[in-house]
Formats: C-alpha cells, sequence, structure tokens
C-alpha cells in the first residue's frame, strides 16, 4: 500500500535513515524507548532485590504486572486503535510512561518507595506499553511502502537489539555507581526524547482509515480480529508458537537476574554486561534475517531461526562461576539472535497480508494471545525459583524455548518455502493466499 499525506520516499542507495525523514524519526523515538525499557529490565528487578529485599516470586509478580495488562485490555486496545490516529496514541502513552518512571525516584528520596508502588507502576507503565505497541505496529505499515518495509523491519529490530545492549549495560552500571532507582532517570528522559521524535513526524495516516472501523460495534471488532488469527492456517500457528514461546522466554528471564546473582555470585554490574551480552544476538540475527529469506525462503527461515537457534537455550542453567559464564552469553545470545531475526520474518508477513482496516484489532489479538503468557511465564519461574531454587527453574523454562517450536515446525509454516505474499477473498470472506 502506498503511502498517504506526503511525497513518496525511495529507499535508495542511503537506505531508509538517509531519505525518509518520517522514519528516521520513527526510528529515533523507538530506539530511545526500547534502551529505557532494557535499563528498567535490569533496574526493577534490582531495585526489588538489593533495595526492597525481594525474593524470587516477588521478583516474577513485578515482571506479570508489566505486562498483565495484555490479558486485561489488550483485545479491546486494538479496536480502540483502530478508531483513532496511531500516531496521537502514541504520544499519549509514551506521555503517561514519562510520568510514571520520573516518580520512582521521587518516592524514594521521601521514603516511600515500595513493593506495592512497584507494582503499580509496572502494571500502568504496561498499560501504556499495550497501547503504544499496538498503534505502532498498526501505523508504520502506512509509513512505508511495501518496497521498503523489509528494510524498515530489519532497521528497527537491529537498532532495537543494539538499544538493548547499551540500556543493559547502561542499567547494571548505574545501579553499580548510583543505585538502581536512579537509573529510572534515564528510562523518564528517553521516553522525552521519544516524545520529541514522534512529536515531530509529518505524515498523517488517511482520514477514512479511522472512521471505517466505527461501522460495527467495539465487540464486533474484537471478534474480526480473533477470527482472522483463530482461522487462518499461516496467523493461527504463529500466535500460538508466540504464546508458548513467550511462557518459557519470560519464564527464564524473570529469574535470571535471581541467577545471576544468588546462583552465580555475579555482582549487579557483572549482571547487566552479562544479559547486554546475550543481546548482542539481537544485531546478529537483525543483520542475518534478510540473507536468510533470499537463501532458504521466508518460511524455512522463519523455522531455521525459531527452532535452531533455541536449542542453545540448554546451556544457560549449566553456567557457573568464572568462564564458566560463557555458557550463559551463547545460550542467550544464540535465543535472541532467533527471537529478533523471526521478529523481522513475521513482522513483514503479517503487514503485507493483513488488510490495512484490520492492522490494530490482528496486532492487538495476536498480541493478546501471545503477550498474554507472559505474565503467566513471569510468575511460573517465580513459583518455580521459589520452590526449586534459580537453577532448576531456569533449566525447565528454558527447555520451553525449542520445544515452543515444534507448533511451527507441525504446521504449514514447516511443510513449504515460503509464507504467502496475501490474503485472497471468496464469496464467504476472506481466506488465505497458498504457499508459494
Amino acid at each position: 500500500m502506498s503511502r498517504r499525506g506526503g511525497p513518496p520516499h525511495a529507499s535508495g542507495r542511503g537506505g531508509l535513515l538517509r531519505t525518509h525523514g518520517d522514519f528516521r524519526r520513527l526510528w529515533c523515538g523507538e530506539t530511545t524507548g526500547k534502551f529505557g525499557a532494557s535499563v528498567t529490565s535490569v533496574s526493577m528487578p534490582l531495585i526489588a532485590v538489593a533495595t526492597l529485599n525481594a525474593g524470587p516470586f516477588t521478583v516474577g509478580l513485578l515482571t506479570a504486572a508489566s505486562w498483565a495488562p495484555w490479558l486485561l485490555i489488550g483485545l479491546p486496545a486494538g479496536a480502540w486503535v483502530d478508531r483513532l490516529p496511531r500516531r496521537p496514541v502514541m504520544l499519549a502513552a509514551a506521555a503517561v510512561s514519562l510520568v510514571l518512571f520520573a516518580a520512582l525516584p521521587l518516592a524514594a528520596s521521601t521514603g516511600r518507595l515500595s513493593v506495592p508502588l512497584l507494582l503499580a507502576v509496572a502494571l500502568l507503565t504496561g498499560t501504556a506499553a499495550v497501547f503504544f505497541q499496538t498503534a505502532y505496529t498498526a501505523y508504520l505499515p502506512t509509513l512505508l511502502a511495501p518496497e521498503e518495509r523489509a528494510e524498515g523491519n530489519a532497521k528497527l529490530q537491529g537498532s532495537a537489539s543494539a538499544a538493548q545492549i547499551a540500556g543493559l549495560g547502561t542499567g547494571g552500571l548505574i545501579a553499580d555507581l548510583a543505585g538502581a532507582v536512579n537509573a529510572m532517570y534515564v528510562n523518564a528522559a528517553t521516553f522525552l526524547v521519544s516524545l520529541l521524535c514522534l512529536g515531530r513526524i509529518r505524515h498523517r495516516e488517511p482520514r477514512g482509515t479511522a472512521k471505517a472501523a466505527r461501522t460495527t460495534s467495539l465487540v464486533g471488532e474484537v471478534a474480526d480480529g480473533l477470527r482472522l488469527v483463530a482461522r487462518d492456517p499461516w496467523l493461527r500457528p504463529l500466535t500460538l508458537f508466540g504464546a508458548a514461546s513467550n511462557l518459557a522466554l519470560m519464564g527464564y528471564q524473570s529469574i535470571q537476574v535471581v541467577f545471576l546473582v544468588r546462583g552465580v555470585g555475579v555482582g549487579p554490574g557483572g549482571v547487566g554486561v552479562l544479559v547486554a551480552a546475550t543481546s548482542v544476538g539481537g544485531v546478529a540475527g537483525a543483520f542475518l534475517a534478510r540473507g536468510a529469506v533470499d537463501r532458504f525462503g521466508t518460511a524455512r527461515a522463519l523455522l531455521l531461526f525459531e527452532l535452531g537457534f533455541a536449542i542453545p537455550a540448554l546451556l544457560m542453567p549449566l553456567a557457573f562461576g568464572g568462564a564458566g559464564l560463557a555458557l550463559f552469553v551463547a545460550g542467550g545470545f544464540s535465543v535472541t539472535a532467533g527471537v529478533v531475526a523471526g521478529n523481522v520474518i513475521a513482522s513483514g508477513f503479517r503487514q503485507r497480508y493483513c488488510p490495512p482496516e484490520l492492522r490494530g484489532r490482528l496486532a492487538a489479538s495476536a498480541a493478546f494471545l501471545a503477550y498474554g503468557t507472559i505474565p503467566l511465564g513471569a510468575l511460573l519461574g517465580g513459583t518455580l525459583g521459589s520452590v526449586l531454587g534459580p537453577r532448576a527453574a531456569l533449566a525447565l523454562t528454558s527447555a520451553g524455548v525449542p520445544l515452543a517450536a515444534l507448533i511451527l515446525r507441525f504446521s504449514p509454516i514447516g511443510r513449504t518455502r515460503d509464507l504467502p505474499l496475501g490474503r485472497e477473498r471468496t464469496a464467504d470472506g476472506p481466506a488465505p493466499a497458498a504457499a508459494s
């Protein structure tokens, strides 16, 4: 679909970052937001563990709270986003997150920092993230021409991984030097930068996009999104895989800080460095995705990254002090590379496959099912860590990462070279196009 609201931007020899000003602004806003989120993913558990003396279950509960809004409001959020211009939704969500994260160090300075306050901030910023991510997913395809989306997805995924690496390392260093609570100032500042970047985007969505979604009730619009995911032979396994994979991924990620600190004896600064080192795989995955698609096809490349790159996750719970930390890094690096490369491929597929008027609902429906398991995974990891210990819990949850990819292997995705380019319509409604 061609962009509207401004002149076309050819990707050209310089790429989107040189020739497409609005994409550059979106890229800057999204990347700084990912940087801040990565700082938070280290700092919030460290605040709970080091400042408030919380145990594994509380740390898991904290992670669960930040993702619970996908279960609570994920479905109607997609319908709401399809009724509204997407950029103002992103701006409002970023502003809310800015205020909430800045409130934490202020509360600490007055002696009011507590676990309930951390949980409340995690829940509210998670709600803002639901609206931001849903609006962002639906907005990006309107900003880029179809031939630019593969490059755009790869650049955004790669820069997000690089920002995550920097954020994780920075979060650990700030926690070491100035205290974990002060890292929240960094996160608040990133949302300020995000606001400024998003506010300067000139592209405006076609007015008909929001109006078209108001012809049915909210319940009907939510049902449209769910039917699209449930009945489609390509979207259904992708969504089920996302749900199972996120359950396992968040299961081990929610307790990896506890595992490294209490199971291996790593200090706060070292935790940030180690987790950042595993995230380097995300940059590698973003660069590998397009080459693998050209060589193997979209479906086979997706399976390679999501299954083949997930098997080394089994190395992480074998880590021990000193040289044994390389096992944790190697396993995490491979998993992260596979996840990011898989996201690049799957994002491009959904953008070209889904009708524009349903993109918000598709994003929300898929995220409701896929992200909805994240709080469950966090609670599972925290519970297993409390009952069995961090190492055993990490072993069980990390084993689930390659097992989840078997959903793709035994679906139509596992029996074809390429994912379909779009959807065909029949007299009875939309039907999936045949795979090439």
